[in-house]
């Protein structure tokens, strides 16, 4: 057996035993709800260019219930498999069109065999994303979609709000961790900004995302220059202390009318989610759930979560 071939196998193997132990579904639930990154690492392992369960029916027509459909838009470096292998499945439970695109490919892409996304410059993959928005109306019939992003896939779509005519076309923005205010990429921006001539281009060229997500970088000044929020656009955004990428954690939080900024760790002392694990965290799951349709808002669970694993 090759080593990719042992490599997937025991990653689905351990997909599969830490989603027996640690996933759950609603008793009626059509589709399991693993709380756990590891089976998110297998079925992307298997393939990352497949679709969440759950999303990506463009036969899927919203209810009166849940009349926008929620677009899924995953963080740098990941891709729509291993970020929404949770949320996807849980959204369409509770009975939402749910879209999920890949989206900001570049050479890396293809070296990582499809496993490596969002890594293109922010602007790029905003048209990305208008384009499937644009796609995603037209085949449901919406009026609008919701975004559910982590990481940079909470930032970029403000983009897309901004400049890109998304305002008109977007009723919530829901961001996990997202780096709405830069990063200093574990300090690699640092080191970028402190050596410019060889820092910034081999950032940049590995990962033009990561270079618009420094700290004060060009891209970051235009997308809030004049304010962090859209009229008409409802945010929410959900951070955690143990946040190691985007830091300060409270950087990600924003400002303007119809926001909601929280942090997973109020009332939650066991709840050590950090960067990675908000999209495989009930808590913040339910947070999302209930931006989503504040009408139906639940108190969200208090439960143990792992830093990367979640829970």
């Amino acid at each position: 057996m090759s080593i990719r071939r042992r490599v997937l196998a025991a990653a689905a193997t351990l997909g599969m035993v830490v989603a027996g132990t640690v996933a759950a579904s609603p008793a009626n639930a059509d589709l399991p709800v693993p709380y756990n990154s590891a089976a998110a690492l297998a079925a992307s392992l298997q393939n990352p260019n497949a679709n969440p369960p759950g999303s990506n029916d463009f036969d899927c027509r919203p209810t009166a219930a849940h009349p926008r459909p929620v677009v899924l838009v995953s963080g740098t470096f990941a891709n729509r498999v291993i970020n929404w292998n949770t949320a996807s499945p849980l959204l369409k439970n509770e009975g939402y069109c749910v879209f999920a695109l890949n989206y900001g490919a570049t050479k890396v892409t293809d070296l990582s065999f499809g496993q490596i996304r969002s890594v293109a410059a922010v602007r790029e993959s905003a048209v990305e994303l208008r384009d499937f928005v644009d796609q995603v109306l037209s085949a449901t019939g919406a009026d609008k979609v919701d975004i559910v992003g982590h990481s940079q896939g909470g930032m970029m779509p403000r983009w897309y709000l901004k400049f890109l005519g998304g305002a008109a076309k977007v009723d919530t923005l829901v961001g996990l961790a997202p780096s709405n205010h830069g990063t200093t990429l574990w300090g690699l921006g640092l080191l970028a900004s402190w050596f410019p001539q060889i820092g910034q281009p081999l950032v940049g060229a590995f990962c033009p995302a990561c270079a618009d997500q420094v700290v004060d970088s060009p891209a970051m000044r235009e997308l809030n220059g004049g304010g962090d929020t859209q009229p008409g656009v409802k945010y929410t955004v959900i951070s955690t202390i143990y946040d190691q990428v985007v830091q300060p954690y409270r950087s990600q939080f924003l400002s303007g009318p119809n926001t909601t900024n929280i942090t997973l760790q109020n009332g939650c002392l066991i709840n050590f989610a950090d960067h990675l694990s908000p999209a495989f965290d009930r808590r913040a799951l339910r947070f999302m759930l209930n931006a989503l349709d504040p009408a139906h808002a639940k108190r969200a669970p208090c439960l143990l979560s792992l830093p990367v694993l979640g829970g």
